[in-house]
């Protein structure tokens, strides 16, 4: 199996198709609100941060930003000469007003339940025009980094009632035609402050399923398959065939059976350690990914994230049946739900299933429908299969899953001295003093957490033969120097 796409630079020019799995009627282009149209956005529009290939806060439409003495108020120096595609300036007035945006209840953005605590949006400052002050209602050292979410974008100042149709934004191309759950378009954009991007445009195409949009690629009629995790046997076709190949986006994706903590017998604490001693990782890795990914160990903090820390405890099945007879729990039987939403989910529980029969536990591993798994499964049922894209930093990934109270708490877990720890390490402006309270809440979520993350898997990307300059790493796409041999 290919471990990147082809090499070589793309000729100048031409328009890449890709595929993507449909979404609903409601998908829009306003940042703020999407849940989808994830490939819209990143070709339409720049946050004022982005993160960088090396997993820190990298610069996008903001060159430059500090905190003061406590990390209470931060200062965002913005780029000059930046354009939307209707030819206005970009000014501090569009950064402020798309923080107050997505702070505006009536829009119901995802990201308002991270900003709303720390964020009052009639404190926001522009005292010129290219700079943006934001005071905290409390200190917050790693700030910036709740900018880089993809429902940061920036978005021009008085937009909010038309930008969901007219995607007009800073970014690297500009919007021809959109469909709600349809096809689109988007051109190029000249004048982009980066440079003109090497594709003349991108047509969108939402495809059933997998094997459609496999399908697609291998006819030639399609170019790229966007959120589409390949399973092993449709990516050894697609790389022998003579038109299309595979990439990789390394560990994009996190693997999760989350243990619901307010259901026995996952209440105990030893049960749920019992649950994640008793099984082995990197069989897990091996037998559900073939081993393009990395192996999790019960730590959700991505491998290649600076504040990941590599510490665990060892896969150890004779102490997970000493902690499950202490709990009255010895001869444990419990259900993990699966389903075809994902390739991955069911040989991941199977592998599981295997593995931690060695410690005596008996899983039955039940097969659910795959479109109302979210809504009939997920943090409905005691023990199930999951995932998530990487590219959270590491303050949003702990804070909006494993806080407890959070709606994205998937495991409902809560505890406050992990709580407690996150609060100390936004406050701390200390960098490696930091680093070391957000290893201290890793541990805490590996000892006494609900989550068992076996394993990061590289998405396997099925791409055209003739693409070139394909570079993706969490929700970070390069559309600037992605293009075609021979267009």
């Amino acid at each position: 199996m290919p471990t990147r796409g082809p090499a070589g630079r793309p000729d100048r020019g031409g328009t890449l198709r890709i595929a993507r799995p449909p979404a609903s009627d409601a998908e829009t282009l306003d940042p703020a609100s999407a849940l989808s149209a994830y490939e819209y956005l990143g070709a339409l529009y720049n946050r004022l941060v982005r993160i960088g290939p090396d997993g820190t806060v990298a610069p996008d439409l903001a060159e430059s930003w500090e905190p003061d003495a406590k990390a209470t108020t931060w200062t965002f120096r913005l780029r000059r000469g930046v354009t939307f595609h209707d030819g206005r300036a970009f000014t501090s007035a569009d950064a402020a007003y798309t923080l107050r945006h997505i702070l505006d209840t009536a829009t119901a953005s995802p990201q308002a339940p991270v900003l709303t605590p720390l964020v009052d949006p009639k404190r926001l400052r522009t005292p010129d025009a290219h700079t943006l002050v934001v005071p905290l209602k409390s200190p917050h050292a790693e700030f910036p980094s709740l900018l880089t979410h993809y429902n940061c974008y920036v978005v021009p100042d008085g937009s909010a009632r038309s930008i969901g149709r007219t995607g007009i934004g800073t970014g690297p191309f500009r919007l021809e035609s959109f469909a709600a759950a349809g096809p689109g378009r988007v051109t190029a954009y000249p004048d982009h402050w980066a440079g003109r991007p090497v594709l003349d445009a991108i047509d969108f195409y939402s495809v059933a399923d997998m094997q459609a949009r496999s399908n697609a690629l291998l006819a030639g009629q399609v170019d790229l398959l966007s959120q589409t995790n390949l399973d092993f046997a449709t990516a050894r076709v697609i790389a022998a065939s003579d038109r299309a190949t595979i990439a990789r986006a390394e560990n994009a994706q996190w693997y999760v059976l989350p243990m619901l903590t307010t259901e026995k017998p996952f209440t105990d604490v030893r049960v749920r350690q019992a649950m994640k001693l008793a099984y082995d990782p990197e069989h897990i890795l091996k037998a559900a990914l073939q081993g393009a990914g990395t192996a999790g160990w019960d730590n959700p903090v991505p491998p290649n994230d600076p504040a990941h820390t590599a510490a665990h405890p060892a896969h150890d099945p004779e102490q997970a049946r000493h902690l499950l007879k202490k709990a009255g729990y010895e001869r444990l039987a419990v259900d993990l739900y699966t389903s075809s939403y994902d390739p991955i989910f069911t040989p991941m529980a199977l592998a599981y299933q295997e593995s931690a029969g060695r410690a005596g536990i008996r899983i039955r591993v039940k097969t659910a429908a795959a479109d109302s798994y979210y809504t009939q499964i997920w943090m409905k049922k005691p023990l199930m299969a999951t995932y998530w894209y990487t590219g959270r930093p590491v303050d949003q990934l702990l804070n909006q899953v494993f806080r407890g109270g959070s709606s994205y708490n998937e495991t409902a877990w809560a505890d406050k001295e992990f709580d407690a720890l996150l609060d100390r390490a936004r406050r701390e402006t200390d960098a490696g003093r930091r680093r070391e309270l957000y290893g201290q809440a890793q541990a805490l979520v590996i000892e006494r957490g609900g989550a068992i993350t076996p394993m990061f898997a590289d998405r396997l990307v099925g791409i055209s033969r003739k693409v070139r300059g394909y570079a993706e790493h969490g929700f970070e796409f390069d559309y600037l120097r992605i293009g075609l041999k021979g267009a």
